[in-house]
């Protein structure tokens, strides 16, 4: 009779070891994955941290650029040439647009104009930027029409 009840309290303790060990390797997975989302957030938000302060200076670059061309004052030029080296360092790029099809991920039509070809970017009005691949700022820009057709007031 010692050994049905021994063998019974040994199934049932094996059953038990299956069971703490599938908790166990449960809890080991989801350790794993919360580490895992915790490296990657930070590692975004190392990678971004800078990217609010780049948005709020973009207008002051942009003001410092046009100044620079219109002055053409070599101090000027420095000082452009240096934020541009400083946001290239920070994986910020300015979106080129002149002559490419309108992208409304990257750009911003503020007016559309006769031209050559449909959809056709004919002129950049401010400057977009990318950091990291991501679009930070979109490209203001005038897209082409083949022909305007005026619309007439009733």
């Amino acid at each position: 009779m010692k050994s049905k009840h021994d063998a019974v309290k040994v199934n049932q303790t094996t059953q038990e070891n299956v069971e703490w060990k599938d908790k166990y390797l449960r809890a080991l997975a989801d350790y794993q994955n919360l580490e895992k989302r915790i490296s990657e957030t930070r590692s975004h938000d190392v990678k971004f941290a800078a990217r609010n302060l780049i948005v709020m200076l973009l207008p002051a670059i942009d003001d410092l650029e046009k100044a620079a061309i219109l002055l053409k004052n070599e101090g000027l030029n420095l000082a452009v040439r240096k934020l541009e080296e400083v946001l290239k360092r920070e994986q910020v790029e300015k979106i080129e647009v002149l002559g490419n099809k309108y992208d409304p991920h990257t750009m911003e039509c503020v007016e559309v104009v006769e031209g050559q070809e449909d959809d056709k970017v004919t002129e950049e009005i401010r400057p977009g930027y990318k950091m990291f691949g991501q679009v930070i700022r979109a490209t203001q820009v005038k897209v082409g029409r083949k022909k305007l057709e005026k619309v007439l007031p009733r």
